[in-house]
């Protein structure tokens, strides 16, 4: 790092549990970023800010005038634009020392893996079980972690699925790609703005833990919130061994 370095991220590297060599990782690591919208922006910002080195945003969709309601990374003049360009203009504007590549479109399959191979680790801020599976499936086949959200009305849930352990569970533990669980869209159902900054820096926090190697992460446990009484609950995640994903 250079003098500038160590003052940009000097609160960072007066934490013990992260110091110079945590910090080193950061600006070393690649993250993966599913979503630039509601979870995504959060992500992105807190990502950036904390000098992760290379950030991959992907979402195939443009600002639209609702968005702004919780889409902290956009601003009035993005309207009509990507959401990914939107976004990378925002985070150069914060830290230029990071490498943000906008991809404009929406991931899955073998482009997916293709993209999940060349990252560190993987943030899901999508919105639709067809995006979250195929980001499970990706990062069960190449042993990725990954830091899954999501957000709806007032109900928020954060999960970490360590998928370089053996015996971590993954997305598909908890929601069967066979299962009959429907997307609940923010569209139809509305959200609290605040809900999705709460839940995509609660997903920033956990994917800067597990690369810098710091404390403990929510990996095995689900985190579900609800931030109407603000109150918190945690529940135990175990590996499925008849999971079609990754059971045995």
């Amino acid at each position: 790092m250079d003098d500038e370095q160590l003052l940009r991220y000097s609160r960072h590297i007066l934490l013990p549990q992260i110091g110079i060599e945590g910090q080193q990782k950061l600006l070393a690591a690649r993250a993966l970023v599913i979503g630039a919208g509601g979870l995504g922006s959060p992500v992105a910002l807190y990502l950036a800010s904390a000098g992760v080195g290379a950030i991959t945003l992907c979402d195939n969709e443009d600002v639209d005038l609702t968005n702004l309601q919780r889409q902290i990374v956009h601003r009035m003049d993005s309207v009509g634009r990507k959401k990914v360009d939107s976004a990378r203009e925002t985070l150069a504007a914060i830290n230029p020392g990071v490498a943000v590549a906008a991809l404009a479109e929406r991931v899955d399959g073998k482009r997916l893996e293709t993209l999940a191979a060349q990252h560190d680790i993987v943030i899901d801020g999508s919105d639709n079980f067809a995006t979250r599976n195929a980001v499970n499936r990706a990062c069960v086949k190449l042993a990725k972690p990954l830091v899954s959200g999501a957000a709806v009305r007032f109900d928020g849930q954060v999960a970490v699925f360590d998928l370089r352990l053996p015996d971590s569970a993954c997305y598909a533990c908890l929601f069967p790609e066979s299962g009959e669980a429907e997307d609940v869209r923010c569209a139809v159902m509305g959200v609290f703005a605040p809900l999705t900054g709460i839940v995509g820096s609660m997903q920033a926090a956990e994917a800067l833990k597990i690369i810098a190697g710091a404390g403990e992460t929510l990996s095995g446990r689900l985190l579900l919130l609800d931030a109407l009484t603000m109150q918190v609950r945690t529940i135990t995640l175990r590996k499925d061994p008849a999971c079609s994903v990754c059971g045995s």
